[in-house]
């Protein structure tokens, strides 16, 4: 049976939580959770890994564990959350690793690989987006309005995310056998996102993430200079990011490894945990894995 830890840790001044497995002279597995989860989703990958890699997964500020200051006290913006990783990863001493993103996670992800292009040896992504083609239109329409114009006008579009039901969408829409994924999930997150004074949290979040497209090209350029070995396992019914996100990959790195998982959705990990943790182990034992 494999261990897995929950730790916290104080991060410039702001207390972090994660979750901890493996050996701590193994290579480094970094996850990085998205919206509106936290590395809870990850609760059922963790143990799959551990006993090859030492896996890290923190929860970012305002989701799950983490401490969640006020707007007033923190200023959220992809930028802050990307500044606690790092420091995180540093009071840990984690110096190399490979990089697990989804959706939240990925722009964070593509900050820390840009900032220190060396310490990453190889990248997952599900439904980490990195290129235009990815946004599907239907889902980011209200998003966009409210990056063009936040205001009462354009709020309610996207504070309806917040809601149960469209908590339960994200994680169910898509999915071929939805009596898979636990009840448990949704209400969980919805839960924690509806802290008091969490909703400004994540409006905030909202707003910042215009500034996550223009960064795009950078992170390309990144792909295309490093060449670093990159899987892409994404549910083929995801209608946040879609596939068309996950084929892009190959514009840049030729040789990526592209998996689109048939019936998965946006929270894949929930309904086809053993097919990707088959991809990810896979991909890490032969290509992927830190020196």
């Amino acid at each position: 049976m494999v261990e897995v830890l929950h730790r916290y840790v104080t991060v410039r001044g702001q207390r972090v939580f994660y979750r901890e497995a493996g050996a701590h002279e193994a290579p480094t597995l970094v996850l990085l959770h998205g919206f509106p989860s936290s590395s809870r989703m990850f609760r059922n990958l963790i143990p799959e890994l551990a006993d090859r890699f030492h896996v890290i997964a923190p929860d970012h500020l305002g989701f799950g564990n983490s401490d969640a200051p006020s707007v007033d006290a923190f200023t959220y913006t992809f930028d802050a959350l990307t500044d606690i990783t790092e420091a995180l990863l540093a009071q840990l001493g984690i110096a190399r690793y490979a990089l697990y993103v989804q959706d939240y996670g990925a722009p964070v992800g593509w900050r820390l690989a840009l900032r220190t292009p060396d310490a990453i040896t190889a990248v997952i992504t599900q439904s980490g987006n990195a290129y235009e083609d990815g946004f599907v239109p239907e889902f980011w329409k209200p998003v966009r309005a409210y990056w063009e114009n936040p205001g009462p006008q354009t709020e309610p579009g996207v504070r309806s995310a917040l809601s149960l039901d469209a908590i339960r969408w994200q994680y169910l829409h898509g999915v071929d056998r939805p009596e898979l994924v636990d009840p448990d999930t949704w209400a969980a997150d919805h839960r924690d996102v509806n802290r008091p004074g969490n909703d400004l949290v994540q409006l905030a979040l909202f707003r910042d993430y215009a500034g996550n497209p223009p960064l795009y090209p950078q992170v390309q350029a990144y792909f295309r200079e490093r060449q670093v070995p990159l899987l892409a396992v994404w549910g083929d019914g995801d209608e946040i990011f879609g596939p068309d996100g996950a084929r892009a990959f190959t514009r840049d790195l030729p040789d990526a490894e592209i998996h689109l998982v048939p019936g998965g959705g946006h929270f894949l990990l929930e309904s086809h945990l053993d097919t990707v943790a088959g991809h990810v182990r896979a991909f890490l034992t032969t290509t992927g894995s830190p020196a």
